[in-house]
């Protein structure tokens, strides 16, 4: 791996690109070997420089965003001035964000924005795998969720309470999730000159961050395959779907008889009895496990955030974030959105498909993310697929984000259960195999070098 974390440079190899790879939470410069070799298989050491961030690795993730996006900026530019020192500037950038680590791309390519590298180096392709652009909330009503949303946010440190949108960010009284995408800051206006943006998102088993989470959506037809008719690429079939034409709705079957759906129900409990056994004996010993390490972790990631702080040279990094001053409104707005989102949720009430068309017109209702598939919802009668309930700012989240222009495209990865590890070939893995497709079609259709 250390040959893909950093890339030699021959003097007679002076490429003037430069790609950015950043890992996501737990992870290491391990997790994107894949990924570096496939680029550096794809493009020539005199044509691409590779830099795979490490200064994040292993529970330095718990740190937050804001840390961990100043620490890949600090990575960026030490390699960026070292090339120029060594005769070989960078003229074009490029960054690839792999889970929690495209969170932390967005924060720093607005540390980059804000020092003035944009000015002189070419964004080129911004790509992230996975990753959770609106944090990872389950949006479902029910103690179980309710528990999770409360249990998690609180075991991940700096970075659980990012995830989960509790925490407030600086002076804007707002979630760092919220001002990432806000449209007035640094961090959109970087994104925004991004010449090629791009997102892969698993469709189905990405239990670290949900499809809706991942491709920026309000919506999740994914849920039940047997209801939906999936269109693929033709290259990339079974596992890249047709971006212009996704899904689509079946037609309504005739519900099966009572006594045979609960003959079914009844062998499906039976078959899981193992299962529920095992858990019941498992969960409370992992629980206190998982609670006593977590918070271990959360006190060296507050001891190593407190020394980041007062580290040397971070003054130019807080710099103001928002580029239009509206620091009272904000602050007033965030509050009442943190209350109002305080509730329990679960699916938006349906509507016929004058309200939506209406509320579109006027600009209230929430924007989607599949175009040509929820264009459909705000003109038929009734909607295809409910839309999730998810908090106000994630509703503008989804708004500012798609704003931008992204390429979506949706992954299904059938043959093992954990997509979120496999859409990136995490490891040499016989059962990741089909994320070797995914890292196909994104270096052969959106990697411009």
């Amino acid at each position: 791996m250390e040959e893909s974390e950093r890339t030699s440079i021959d003097p007679e190899r002076k490429a003037n690109h430069l790609c950015v790879l950043v890992h996501g939470l737990w992870g290491n410069p391990n997790h994107l070997e894949y990924l570096a070799k496939s680029l550096r298989q794809k493009h020539p050491e005199d044509k691409l420089n590779i830099l795979v961030a490490k200064s994040n690795s292993g529970s330095y993730t718990y740190d937050g965003i804001e840390t961990g996006g100043e620490r890949v900026t600090q990575e960026t530019e030490s390699l960026l001035q070292e090339l120029q020192g060594d005769g070989a500037p960078i003229a074009k950038l490029s960054v690839v964000g792999y889970s929690l680590g495209g969170l932390i791309a967005r924060y720093a390519i607005g540390l980059l924005y804000s020092k003035g590298w944009f000015d002189k180096i070419q964004p080129i392709n911004f790509t992230t795998f996975a990753s959770p652009h609106l944090g990872v909330r389950t949006p479902l009503r029910g103690y179980h969720s309710q528990l999770w949303n409360a249990f998690g946010s609180r075991t991940l440190s700096a970075s659980g309470r990012q995830l989960f949108t509790i925490d407030t960010f600086r002076d804007t009284n707002r979630p760092i999730l919220s001002v990432l995408a806000d449209p007035d800051s640094i961090f959109i206006r970087a994104l925004s000159l991004f010449k090629h943006k791009s997102l892969y998102a698993n469709i189905i088993n990405d239990r670290s961050a949900p499809y809706y989470t991942t491709a920026i959506t309000s919506t999740d037809p994914f849920v039940d395959l047997d209801a939906v008719n999936i269109r693929y690429l033709d290259s990339y079939s079974p596992n890249i779907l047709d971006p212009e034409n996704p899904v689509s709705p079946k037609q309504a079957r005739e519900p099966l008889p009572l006594y045979t759906r609960l003959s079914s129900s009844g062998q499906t409990f039976l078959t899981q009895i193992p299962l529920y056994t095992a858990l019941i004996a498992l969960i409370p010993v992992a629980t206190v496990a998982w609670t006593v390490n977590s918070g271990i972790q959360s006190f060296r990631s507050n001891k190593r955030i407190q020394l980041h702080e007062q580290g040397k040279g971070l003054d130019s990094y807080r710099i103001p974030l928002l580029m239009n001053g509206n620091g009272a409104r904000d602050a007033v707005s965030g509050v009442f959105r943190r209350v109002n989102s305080a509730q329990g949720h679960d699916y938006l009430p349906e509507s016929d498909g004058e309200e939506e068309t209406e509320a579109a017109a006027n600009g209230s209702a929430p924007e989607t993310t599949l175009p040509k598939l929820e264009l459909k919802r705000t003109t038929s009668r009734k909607a295809d697929f409910p839309t999730l309930a998810l908090s106000d700012e994630q509703f503008e989240m989804i708004k500012n984000l798609d704003n931008v222009g992204w390429k979506k495209y949706l992954v299904h990865i059938q043959n093992h259960g954990h997509t979120h590890a496999a859409i990136i070939v995490r490891m040499p893995k016989p059962g990741f195999d089909e994320g070797k497709v995914v890292v196909r079609h994104w270096l052969d259709e959106e990697f411009e070098i």
